[in-house]
């Protein structure tokens, strides 16, 4: 599965279109983690548990997408968009789209 965030990939052609396919998940703050910012937060310095959390995060909403897009019969996801949201304190979703398409 080809994924970019441009309108085409090049060397190939678009053949069919089926339309957006998207992939998201909400997730929550650990425990842990939290302790770990809260002491981190005092010091100054990159957040590593949250950083790992929303790396996780992106990868399970762009399985999810990919999957959507194989069940249509794509072999590629053009013009990807990542997006985020609060859904409540504490709880973060991230969100993933884009057009699956057959490319030749």
């Amino acid at each position: 599965m080809l994924i970019t965030n441009t309108e085409e990939i090049a060397g190939k052609s678009i053949d069919n279109c089926f339309g957006v396919v998207s992939g998201s998940t909400v997730r929550t703050k650990h425990v842990g983690r939290d302790i770990m910012a809260g002491l981190k937060n005092l010091v100054g310095g990159e957040l590593v548990g949250y950083t790992e959390l929303l790396s996780e995060a992106r990868d399970e909403a762009m399985e999810r997408m990919k999957l959507q897009a194989q069940s249509l019969g794509a072999n590629a996801v053009v013009n990807v968009r990542f997006s985020t949201s609060s859904v409540t304190a504490g709880a973060s979703e991230i969100y993933v789209y884009g057009t699956a398409v057959t490319v030749v």
